[in-house]
């Protein structure tokens, strides 16, 4: 695992030191790798979305309503 030096501001250290504090989280190190993991699973979901809404809008029209479309949508971003 590499080593990097890194700063905070005051109140995200004072999060960081809580989240350690009521035992959510072993170390910073563990908090911050766990927050980045988060934030790639996020992004990976919104490129989902991005490409679904770029295929719809080059496929023209769909017979399908709002709720069945938001169905499929959810259900292929849960796996």
């Amino acid at each position: 695992m590499r080593r990097q030096s890194i700063s905070f501001t005051e109140p995200n250290d004072e999060w960081l030191k809580n989240q350690i504090d009521n035992k959510e989280y072993s170390s910073k190190s563990e908090l911050v790798n766990d927050l980045i993991r988060q934030a790639r699973n996020q992004q990976k979901k919104i490129d989902l979305i991005r490409l679904k809404l770029d295929k719809a809008e080059k496929s023209g029209f769909t017979t399908e309503s709002q709720s069945e479309i938001l169905k499929q949508s959810k259900s292929m971003l849960n796996g």
